[in-house]
């Protein structure tokens, strides 16, 4: 039998300083930007603060065109740009959100700064439910890693609170709830018997597992009050809303601004940058003070990067929902983070970080960044549209019944097919679960 050596030779990716702090940035809402430079100006004493009089000067003089993106195409000044296709030749509370909640258990487990990385950049690739919204491959192949290298790491984040961030799917979500109930019924249903209890045969499952009605419907019990949604009802829900961009109509164009005019404009400081340059500092007060002056412009770039790609991502949004932003907001196109990273040629964690708890506000009203993202569907005679738009249809009807008499799911099937929107009973009943409405019988009012 013939040996076969191969030599395989791995490059790992590590983030530079300055991407890691661009991540950073790029995640925070307003305020916290805001809070974030008060304490950065703080700690840092070559950066300053723009005193007022100087500010209008500085802003004209500071340049943003010399970092690695283009802004031919928008630009007016450096927080506000123009959308046209003829260009071309925004308080939130200080709080917790859950990432970061996560983040910070990160930090009290045991891993090396390289896994720590790699769990942050999963993390960020979660969506709003709690489920991992990548391939873990792609994720994998960015560390030029092979998926099985960090699934160890997947793992270690499902484990994390809540259980169950991060799953691929519901079966593992329930799964990783239930690891420490090996044996049990609940358990021996999810893992042997998934699909027979998500179409609910449960006398197949009674028969095969020889158990009796009452054991199955405690078990049954049990794991319909496991969380499905680890995502969700956590406290990234705010109740006063500061937004990140604004966006107003300017003729058949579109001015978008960051809204950051009232943050604290930053430069060098002059003084200190002054006397490293006449010699004045030597030895290893030099090296501190060369050391706080690259952390000092990587922070200014880093500002200045996020402005730039917040208004890259609503640039994009815009262009993907024409008619949404034509005024007919019960239209939307089907959208991922992944057509908006693959059009300004950016990771889809970046996405993730300039979308997550970020608002916009426009001339229909300040509305959540995700609120432009939604899946598609394919109806029975072929059509492809947005799901938001079958949920906002559903929502019209059901909003419009006679609640003494609800309409069940099969009626609802019908108004739809009126509209022109042919679905499956259980495709409009997930939907009309997912926007939180329950059944028939439950709408009932008196």
């Amino acid at each position: 039998m013939a040996t076969s050596l191969r030599q395989i030779q791995t490059q790992k990716q590590k983030l530079a300083p300055r991407q890691v702090l661009q991540a950073r940035l790029l995640q925070l809402n307003t305020v916290n930007l805001e809070q974030t430079i008060l304490e950065e100006l703080e700690e840092n004493p070559l950066l300053e603060q723009v005193e007022s009089e100087e500010q209008e000067e500085v802003e004209e003089e500071t340049a943003i065109d010399d970092m690695d993106v283009s802004l031919e195409d928008m630009y007016s000044d450096e927080s506000t740009y123009y959308l046209s296709e003829e260009k071309k030749d925004m308080p939130l509370p200080d709080q917790h959100t859950l990432i970061e909640d996560l983040i910070d258990q990160l930090q009290d487990s045991e891993m090396n700064d390289r896994d720590r990385e790699i769990a942050e950049e999963i993390l960020w690739n979660t969506n709003e439910r709690g489920y991992l919204d990548t391939d873990l491959i792609l994720i994998a192949d960015r560390y030029e890693l092979l998926e099985e290298e960090i699934i160890p790491i997947l793992k270690k984040i499902q484990r994390l609170e809540p259980k169950g961030i991060g799953s691929r799917n519901l079966e593992e979500c329930l799964m990783i709830q239930l690891e420490d109930e090996e044996g049990s019924l609940p358990h021996e249903i999810v893992h042997n018997y998934f699909d027979d209890f998500m179409h609910k045969r449960y006398d197949k499952i009674r028969d095969r597992l020889d158990c009796t009605e009452a054991e199955l419907h405690d078990a049954v019990e049990h794991i319909s009050h496991l969380n499905p949604r680890p995502g969700e009802g956590y406290s990234d829900k705010f109740q006063t809303v500061i937004p990140d961009v604004i966006i107003r109509e300017d003729g058949d164009d579109w001015v978008i601004t960051t809204n950051d005019g009232g943050l604290p404009e930053l430069r060098i400081s002059q003084d200190y940058e002054e006397q490293l340059k006449n010699g004045s500092f030597k030895g290893e007060a030099k090296k501190f003070i060369k050391e706080k002056m690259d952390s000092a412009n990587w922070f200014i770039e880093a500002v200045h990067q996020r402005r730039i790609t917040m208004v890259n991502v609503m640039r994009s949004i815009i262009v993907f929902q024409p008619e949404w932003f034509a005024g007919n907001m019960d239209f939307l196109r089907p959208l991922k983070l992944q057509d908006v990273a693959d059009k300004i040629k950016m990771d889809i964690s970046t996405i993730s970080r300039s979308t997550r708890g970020k608002f916009v506000d426009t001339p229909y009203g300040i509305f959540e960044l995700k609120h432009y993202f939604t899946d598609s569907i394919e109806l029975s005679e072929g059509r492809i549209l947005g799901t938001f738009i079958i949920k906002r249809a559903l929502e019209k009807i059901i909003n419009t019944e006679d609640k003494h008499k609800p309409l069940n799911d099969d009626v609802l099937v019908v108004e739809l097919e009126k509209q022109g929107y042919t679905l499956a009973r259980r495709t409009v009943a997930k939907y009309r679960d997912h926007m939180g409405y329950p059944v028939a019988r439950l709408r009932k009012e008196i």
